[in-house]
């Protein structure tokens, strides 16, 4: 059983049912919508999509909006790119309307001329072209080459050392965040948050426009701006989980910070009792290639090790040729690192502190499951949160949170090590317990003279409301 979860990124390559359906197959848990593209009826009809093809798989797959957030990119060339050689002169000029050339192009930041100063180095598609600031005036930034090579339509533009003002939310953003709500999609990544208050504020939005739904999503910092690091316990506060997003994180603070950080905010996220997600070119080789190159599965390797709760799929399965081979070979090296892993349960305990009886109930669940050898633990969970604290410690029994509404149950998707399951609601202790053992000897997680940890609360019905722990075993 796979603990690590995948997260896929919907595209033209993975929009078919068939296609769809083969990688909910494979593997996939949580499905991504980059709002950088297309509609808002394709983001619902593709939604509908999903749930219709999951439910005929007999899976249950979250669905994660990823708004766009500031367009801080270039404008677009007569001839669509254009050869910048080293040394060349070149300007970007916010107030420039018509299409650029090699010696001038458009802005679609319109507030860079204000960001930036002389001396400051700009860094285009991905980092791979390299700009030195020379001269500021009016809408004008005047730069020379020191990097070239080629640029074409709309590539992005980052500043080194981070420092570029545009908000985390845009007009845009709000207006997705009431479509994702609209098909009440479980999680909302928030692109370039340099702050909690940006996180709150995605918060407020998506409460308010999820109202006629009774719904709120789980909000997903993605970390790509330098300015972030520093608060990053903050924006965790404020989160449900963070995305590493290693492509502009990268092209911000050097390729050679990124794998220490990575680390370090994996551990953060885990420590604080937040969801984390590794992404960027995780399997980048495969839209081409039918396998991978040795490198990319270490990365994947790596990122399971060090307790990530998803690897993330991109251009992968949005546009590559084999979605559906590539969420193969991502479970295939999950699994095998995770048998690989060695941990210490007594180690994650030390100098824990408990001062809520639900989370003391959790980490009893599984101490008690560790040592006894334990076939399951298994958590009714109105909210989930008793399933989310039992994943953030290493155990290689696997976890099962049964819940009867959908809401949480698609949320627990992404919870590393756990699997939900949707039960009937109980009101009565004993038969809730005789049900949830039925429910996973028929399943075949759980055998005759098996022994299991269950957890749940008295009376039933509370969210936070777990104070029990019963081990168990099959007649």
């Amino acid at each position: 059983m796979r603990a690590t979860k995948i997260v896929a990124t919907l595209g033209p390559a993975s929009s078919s049912p068939e296609v769809l359906e083969a990688m909910i197959r494979a593997g996939v848990d949580v499905v991504r919508m980059n709002f950088s593209h297309g509609k808002a009826q394709d983001h619902i009809d593709r939604a509908n999509l999903v749930r219709q093809v999951a439910a005929a798989a007999g899976r249950e797959v979250a669905i994660m909006a990823d708004l766009q957030g500031p367009k801080i990119r270039v404008g677009k060339f007569a001839e669509g790119k254009v050869e910048l050689e080293n040394g060349a002169p070149f300007v970007l000029d916010a107030s420039r309307t018509e299409p650029g050339d090699v010696e001038c192009v458009g802005l679609d930041y319109k507030d860079l001329p204000r960001d930036v100063r002389p001396g400051d180095t700009l860094l285009l598609n991905d980092g791979l072209i390299k700009l030195s600031v020379e001269q500021v005036i009016g809408d004008r930034v005047a730069t020379r080459v020191v990097v070239g090579g080629e640029l074409s339509n709309n590539k992005g533009i980052n500043k080194a050392g981070g420092g570029l003002t545009a908000p985390a939310l845009t007009a845009k953003d709000m207006e997705d965040i009431r479509t994702a709500m609209s098909f009440q999609a479980d999680y909302v990544a928030v692109s370039f948050p340099k702050s909690a208050t940006d996180m709150e504020m995605a918060r407020q939005l998506c409460n308010v426009a999820g109202e006629p739904w009774r719904h709120k999503p789980g909000l997903i910092a993605k970390i790509e701006r330098s300015e972030a690091i520093p608060v990053l316990d903050q924006i965790l506060r404020a989160s449900d989980g963070i995305m590493v997003a290693r492509g502009d994180l990268a092209v911000e603070v050097g390729n050679a910070a990124v794998p220490a950080l990575q680390k370090r905010m994996i551990r953060m996220a885990r420590e604080a009792d937040k969801i984390a997600i590794t992404a960027t070119q995780m399997m980048e080789s495969m839209i081409v290639n039918a396998v991978p190159t040795r490198a990319e599965v270490s990365d994947v390797a790596n990122a399971v090790l060090d307790g990530t709760d998803a690897v993330m799929l991109s251009a992968e399965t949005a546009a590559g040729r084999y979605p559906v081979e590539t969420i193969q070979q991502m479970a295939a090296i999950a699994l095998e690192a995770e048998a690989a892993d060695d941990f210490r349960l007594e180690t994650d305990f030390a100098n824990k502190r408990f001062g809520r009886i639900d989370q003391s109930i959790a980490m009893g669940a599984l101490f008690t499951a560790h040592h006894l050898g334990c076939r399951a633990i298994l958590a009714l969970t109105e909210s989930g949160s008793t399933a989310l604290w039992m994943s953030r410690h290493h155990i290689k029994v696997p976890i099962y949170g049964l819940t009867s509404s959908s809401a949480p149950q698609r949320r627990m998707t992404l919870y590393r090590n756990v699997t939900p399951l949707l039960v009937p609601k109980f009101t009565d202790r004993d038969e809730a317990l005789a049900a949830a053992e039925r429910i996973l000897v028929q399943r075949g997680v759980l055998r005759p003279g098996d022994t299991y940890a269950i957890t749940c609360g008295e009376p039933m019905g509370h969210p936070g409301g777990t104070n029990m722990l019963k081990v168990c075993r099959v007649a």
